[in-house]
C-alpha cells in the first residue's frame, strides 16, 4: 500500500514557487523530487530531503530552504542546494506531514499562502 503524506517543497530556483503537496513517501518519488540520490537533515518533528551529491553535480544553492532550516533552529555548518523537500516524522520513526509550525513559518518568511495539497506521484 503507498503512502502519501503532505509536504513542504522549496525548489532552489527562486522563479519556482514553494509549494504544499500530498506525495507519495516511496525512494523513487523523494529521488524525483531531489533529482538524484536522498540525502537527510533532522530535526526534533521533522526532516528535510536533499540531493546527497549537490556538491559534486553541482545544484543551485536554495538560499530559501536554508533561511527555514535555521530559523526553524536548525544549526547548519554547511550550505543547501537542490530542491528540498520538508515532512515531519512521527515517535516511531515514520513518515508524517510536514508540520503545521513549519509550514506557517514558511509562510511568514516568504510571503506565501498555504495552497491547497495536490498529489504527485
Amino acid at each position: 500500500m503507498r503512502q502519501t503524506r503532505t509536504a513542504l517543497i522549496i525548489p532552489a530556483r527562486l522563479s519556482h514557487p514553494i509549494r504544499v503537496e500530498e506525495i507519495d513517501t516511496s525512494v523513487a518519488t523523494r529521488q524525483t523530487l531531489v533529482e538524484g540520490n536522498v540525502g537527510a537533515i533532522s530535526s526534533m518533528d521533522w526532516h528535510a530531503y536533499l540531493n546527497d551529491e549537490a556538491d559534486f553535480i553541482p545544484l543551485p544553492l536554495n538560499a530559501r530552504a536554508e533561511v527555514l532550516i535555521r530559523e526553524a533552529g536548525l544549526h547548519l555548518e554547511e550550505t543547501v542546494s537542490g530542491t528540498v523537500v520538508f515532512l515531519g516524522h512521527k515517535n516511531n520513526g515514520d513518515e508524517a506531514d510536514a508540520p503545521a509550525h513549519l509550514l506557517r513559518l514558511a509562510a511568514r518568511l516568504f510571503d506565501t499562502a498555504r495552497p491547497a495539497p495536490v498529489m504527485v506521484q
